[in-house]
C-alpha cells in the first residue's frame, strides 16, 4: 500500500533516507540493550514516519519498510558483534548522537556504514 504524499511535503534526498536508516539502528539498538527487544520491521517504518515527519518530509509505507529492513541490517551486525557492555555503550553513544550537535566517532562510522548498505541496495530503498 503506497501513501500519497501530501501538498507541500517534501521527498527526502539520499541524506535524510541515510539519517533515517541511522535512527532507526539508534532506537533498534536501544530498545534491544535498554529493554530486551527487538522493533519489529512495522515498528521500524512508525519510528521512521515520526523521524521524518519532524522535517516535514514523508515517504510512502513501502520505501520506510525498506528503510527499517535496512537499520535493521545493519543493528544486528552491530549486536551480534558486540558484547552486552559495549552495546549498552553504542546504543547511549548512538542515541546521544541523534542530536546534530554531538559529534560521535562510533556514529559517524555507523552513519558510513548505513550509507554503504543504502548504496548497496540500490541508493533508494
Amino acid at each position: 500500500m503506497l501513501e500519497a504524499d501530501p501538498p507541500g511535503d517534501e521527498l527526502p534526498g539520499e541524506g535524510a533516507r541515510v539519517a533515517a536508516i541511522y535512527a532507526l539502528v539508534a532506537h533498534q539498538l536501544d530498545a534491544f540493550y535498554e529493554h530486551g527487544q527487538w522493533l519489529s520491521q512495522a515498528q521500524g517504518a512508525t519510528l521512521c514516519s515520526e523521524w521524518l515527519a519532524r522535517s516535514k518530509k514523508r515517504l510512502p509505507l513501502a520505501e520506510r519498510k525498506q528503510l527499517a529492513a535496512l537499520g535493521d541490517q545493519v543493528a544486528a551486525q552491530i549486536r551480534d558483534s558486540l558484547s552486552r557492555e559495549a552495546g549498552l555503550y553504542a546504543a547511549h553513544e548512538l542515541m546521544e548522537s541523534l542530536d546534530p550537535r554531538h559529534v560521535s566517532e562510533l556514529g559517524a562510522s555507523v552513519m558510513d556504514e548505513c550509507l554503504r548498505v543504502f548504496k548497496q541496495a540500490g541508493g533508494a530503498a
